[in-house]
């Protein structure tokens, strides 16, 4: 489902005002607010035009992505970003669940658009072989042009090269943003300080099970909530905190999976001492994110290991409801054994965007098209599509943007657009968003502080192309051996026998292509 947006009543009130235009110049704009709001002070070139640059008929750009809400979004976000960037766009909408669909389709049958968002990571994985085709424009070269997009983070763009060279721009996201949300009112009580050691983590966990820190009198509490997920669960975060490798580490200078390091064994020890104690959820393994949340905010639990952002809308708005007087906090900067605090990192993209040679035809074409994301990336315009219009979707408290209380017309008109934009807050310059609960305020400081000590996973940019066609039926042969370990059902013998299997169906294979590549 796509829709076309009629510009030449645009164009012409464009051609006649000369406000609101495309990137550059010092143009006065508008008297009325700027969408982007006047709080952000942010770096960034204006989108405000010159006399000359307003004057040109808009550039006509195409746009395909996939649409992760009901329905498609009206044209109030669209019709904001055509006037500040000078263009007519169409937005071709295609709903998440059948996105790769229509992606493999328009790309088999040469019908791409010239901005194709992919849907995920994997998609993107997919796309590769299509991209050492010569499918599409390698965009690396051209950044150092554009004032804004020179901007992006070298280390996410590296994350998404592809043997070398770069053709995405990518939607930024946290890189590290897991820690501890924890129920700060139980600690208080049991004379408990902040968590800043493993050991603290598992005295914090002990606690919360054994001294009644509800007071009702009752041992039906648990410390750790956790759930079926050895990735965005408990147990990637606290192997991190073992200085276990990101997925795969350096040893004698060569690649090797991240089970077979030391740390790793180590941290399936502290599980496995957790579980045997009673400090956690014993059947985590099958336990629903949904699941574990709710042992959280049943009041039944006090310590959550996973994405500190988790803390407001689905853990705190969910606990007061069932417990009034409950307070809770975030933690990060775990240190482990040798005193020293690591955490592990994503890619730090969510998504990225590419440019088929099918549909742009040369260099020039190609720039126009880049010239757009530019101006995406200024804090007016990566305002507007990330948080809407000030005053209907957002206010701007104390430099910071605010989203007004109809959710319903923000996921509306502006989710649909939030989901594409380029970069994140500090190379858009866009608002970075206003808090009331101190632990999200606390968590949102974490996540830059999570960066500082950041284990990154060195195949990220890398290809393996066993892993990609094996990889996720491999890794769950890891997965149910790691469960078993820490369940008491195997030992470090019939763990390591797991590893062995692991390498005869294809992860010998894996483990020379990474290598074949790694350090070119």
């Amino acid at each position: 489902m796509y829709r076309k947006r009629v510009s030449v009543l645009t164009s012409l009130i464009l051609a006649f005002t000369l406000v609101l235009t495309a990137c550059g110049g010092d143009k006065k704009t508008e008297s009325s607010p700027s969408p982007a709001g006047s709080g952000s002070t942010s770096g960034g070139a204006s989108p405000s035009a010159s006399p000359s640059e307003s004057a040109k008929e808009p550039t006509k750009i195409t746009i395909m992505l996939p649409l992760n809400i009901a329905e498609t979004p009206p044209d109030t976000i669209e019709k904001e970003i055509e006037k500040l960037t000078n263009t007519d766009l169409t937005y071709q909408f295609f709903p998440a669940d059948t996105y790769e669909d229509k992606l493999n389709a328009s790309f088999a049958t040469g019908a791409l658009p010239e901005v194709t968002y992919l849907k995920n990571q994997s998609t993107f994985i997919q796309m590769k072989e299509g991209i050492r085709d010569g499918q599409f424009w390698e965009i690396g070269p051209y950044l150092s042009e554009f004032p804004n997009l020179s901007k992006l983070k070298p280390q996410i763009l590296e994350n998404t090269k592809v043997d070398g060279k770069l053709y995405s721009l990518y939607i930024g996201r946290p890189l590290a943003r897991q820690g501890i949300v924890y129920r700060k009112d139980w600690a208080d009580k049991l004379g408990l300080k902040e968590p800043q050691t493993i050991d603290d983590v598992f005295a914090m966990a002990k606690a919360f099970t054994e001294n009644d820190p509800d007071g009702n009198g009752q041992k039906d509490t648990v410390g750790i909530t956790d759930r079926n997920d050895l990735i965005y669960g408990a147990f990637k975060t606290v192997a991190s905190w073992f200085h276990t490798p990101n997925n795969w580490g350096e040893k004698d200078g060569k690649l090797a999976p991240e089970f077979e390091f030391p740390e790793y064994i180590a941290t399936m020890d502290w599980f496995k001492k957790v579980r045997d104690a009673g400090y956690i959820n014993k059947d985590f393994a099958a336990t629903s994110k949904t699941d574990s949340v709710n042992l959280f905010t049943s009041g039944k639990a006090g310590i959550y290991i996973g994405s500190m952002q988790d803390v407001d809308t689905q853990l705190y708005a969910n606990l007061v409801k069932n417990v009034p007087d409950a307070v809770v906090d975030t933690a990060a900067l775990i240190k482990g054994p040798d005193g020293t605090a690591t955490t592990w990192s994503i890619p730090g993209y969510n998504n990225v965007v590419l440019f088929p040679k099918m549909a742009i035809k040369d260099e020039a074409r190609l720039k126009e098209i880049l010239a757009f994301f530019d101006k995406m990336m200024t804090p007016e315009v990566s305002n507007v599509m990330f948080w809407g219009i000030q005053g209907a979707h957002y206010e701007v408290v104390d430099g910071k943007a605010k989203e007004t209380d109809n959710k319903d017309l923000i996921q509306r008109e502006v989710k649909g657009f939030k989901d594409s934009v380029i970069g994140e807050e500090e190379t858009n310059g866009r608002l970075y968003g206003y808090y009331t609960l101190e632990a999200r305020i606390k968590a949102e400081q974490l996540l830059r502080e999570n960066e500082k000590i950041m284990i990154n996973d060195p195949t990220a940019a890398l290809d393996s192309k066993t892993y990609n066609e094996q990889g996720v039926q491999l890794q769950d042969v890891i997965k149910d051996a790691t469960y078993q370990y820490i369940y008491g059902k195997i030992d470090a013998a019939g763990f390591q026998k797991a590893i062995d299997d692991w390498k005869k169906r294809g992860g010998d294979k894996i483990i020379e292509e990474y290598n074949a590549v790694y350090k070119k």
